[in-house]
């Protein structure tokens, strides 16, 4: 029988998957003549260049180096599928880590001595070039677990449709934010990313390919939203769709008082129905402090002649509370809401004569993030340390948050020069089946630490960061990390409570040699 490679392609081929069987300690023999034929056309996709191996050993954090010894550029599913395979028939299995856009900051998308899957490979070849199908009938698109955010919002944009709930950021992927939650101002009232999930296509860590959702497979679909990768890749994501509108009025308001801030905060999320339309359709909180411009790299949104006069106030209280409130409209509804909006306004505590607005386009709004990112990149502070913390804290806590962390430990320090954000969820919004932890209240505030450093500065932010978690453990303040990083099992078993022995079940279903995700070290922490 003639073989179909072409010679030099297939000794290429040939060396690159002998050496990385040499390099994990596989000893099987390599079969060319049967079914060992698709490892080596596996092998054609696997890359141990230098270069390649250096960019999936480091992340957006900047803080770990974990280096693999390939790196798979997929052109298909099929193709991590066999990876996946190839590891899990071997007696001594290797560590599969799925990275998307990298934007994670701990390592958590790295496989140290392990083969990297470069999902975004994936992103030019899939069906129709983009991998994205919007269905205009049914209201949702199919989307490659490899396909940005932005690109989504692009592709719904043109049937004047897009889903409801966003990250700040959008340059991230579908399963990226999906294997953990995908969270922002609209969490309050649509949930996190991961409740609006209709169905998917799961790869597990036993090369199994499944559709899941919540009638078919439900507990493999339950298991990965929000799974951190532990129990499968998913290759295509099905998103609900709504009629998307064309502009959004964005103001902003300022206070002093912590406690009117969060009283204001709760009483606007208390409206919440998708279909009430007194509703905020976005709600996000943050802190300014004495740090240069009252503006940061998520976007710059106050005016510069009232900038003299926010910085005199941050001097004065060293603390302000900026609360973030956002209400959509389109042809139909652009008479009406501003007069919606004062209602809105009505009633609340913020400090008078600090109300700042902007009229900006929907996909303007959603993509704010990225004129900042493109300003950093330029001056060459993008591609820097990411020392970040983000925290879930109960309702019931965040007044001794503010007084022991804000208002101690960070102005204390007094190295905080990202934003630092702090916002209320409602807890209904969330499924309590999928893999994602959150406290045990009806209302909690996410706290995200954005730091950014220098090369020789970050450990001090992380010192900063272990303080906050010291002093939340002696204080009893029962938060959850989202994004969460851990070094020891025991730490894991305290995060994830009582949902532990439901997500190591899951694991040994569906991942049982372990092969998925190493860098989240949850199962491999030894």
């Amino acid at each position: 029988m003639v073989m179909s490679f072409q010679f030099p392609a297939y000794f290429t081929a040939i060396f690159i998957i002998t050496r990385v069987m040499s390099i994990m300690k596989i000893s099987k023999p390599l079969d060319v003549h049967h079914k060992d034929i698709r490892a080596v056309d596996l092998a054609t996709k696997l890359s141990v260049d230098p270069s390649a191996v250096e960019s999936a050993s480091r992340d957006f954090g900047g803080i770990v180096k974990a280096e693999p010894e390939a790196v798979l550029h997929p052109s298909a599913p099929q193709d991590i599928a066999a990876l996946i395979k190839f590891s899990y028939s071997n007696s001594v299995p290797f560590g599969i880590a799925a990275k998307g856009h990298g934007h994670s900051v701990r390592g958590q998308a790295m496989a140290e001595n392990g083969v990297v899957v470069d999902m975004r490979s994936m992103a030019n070849k899939r069906r129709n070039g983009t991998g994205i199908r919007v269905s205009i009938d049914r209201l949702y698109a199919d989307v490659g677990g490899e396909q940005l955010w932005i690109d989504v919002l692009n592709a719904t944009l043109e049937y004047g449709l897009a889903p409801v709930s966003w990250t700040d950021y959008l340059y991230l992927t579908v399963g990226g934010t999906l294997s953990n939650a995908g969270i922002s101002g609209q969490t309050f009232r649509y949930g996190p990313q991961i409740s609006n999930v209709l169905e998917m296509d799961v790869i597990t860590g036993k090369a199994d390919f499944l559709t899941c959702s919540p009638r078919m497979n439900s507990e493999l679909f339950y298991a990965v939203l929000g799974g951190l990768g532990q129990f499968g890749i998913i290759t295509r994501a099905r998103i609900p769709l709504q009629p998307a509108p064309k502009r959004v009025k964005w103001v902003r308001l300022l206070y002093d008082d912590f406690s009117s801030f969060t009283k204001d905060q709760e009483l606007l999320i208390s409206k919440n129905g998708r279909k009430d339309k007194s509703a905020l359709d976005y709600l996000e909180g943050s802190l300014l402090m004495d740090q240069g411009s009252p503006d940061n790299w998520r976007s710059s949104f106050f005016p510069n002649k009232d900038h003299p006069k926010i910085i005199s106030l941050i001097t004065k209280h060293g603390i302000i509370y900026c609360l973030e409130i956002v209400k959509h409209y389109d042809d139909r509804t652009k008479h009406t809401v501003d007069k919606e909006m004062e209602q809105v306004l009505q009633g609340l505590n913020y400090m008078p004569g600090f109300i700042f607005g902007k009229d900006v386009g929907y996909e303007e709004f959603l993509n704010r993030v990225r004129s900042g990112e493109l300003k950093l990149k330029s001056q060459g502070l993008w591609d820097v340390p990411h020392p970040w913390l983000n925290l879930f804290i109960p309702k019931s806590q965040i007044s001794d948050f503010n007084n022991g962390v804000f208002r101690g430990i960070v102005l204390e320090r007094n190295i905080t020069t990202g934003p630092v954000l702090v916002y209320p969820m409602n807890s209904q919004k969330w499924d309590d089946r999928m893999s994602a932890v959150i406290p045990d209240e009806e209302i909690f505030y996410t706290v995200g630490f954005l730091h950014s450093s220098g090369f020789d500065t970050w450990k001090a932010f992380e010192d900063q960061n272990k303080d906050i978690m010291r002093f939340c453990n002696k204080t009893g303040i029962m938060l959850k990390q989202y994004l969460p990083h851990y070094s020891t099992k025991e730490e894991w078993v305290h995060h994830f409570g009582s949902k532990w022995k439901v997500f190591q079940h899951r694991k040994y279903q569906f991942d049982p040699r372990m092969l998925l995700s190493p860098g989240q070290r949850i199962f491999n922490n030894n």
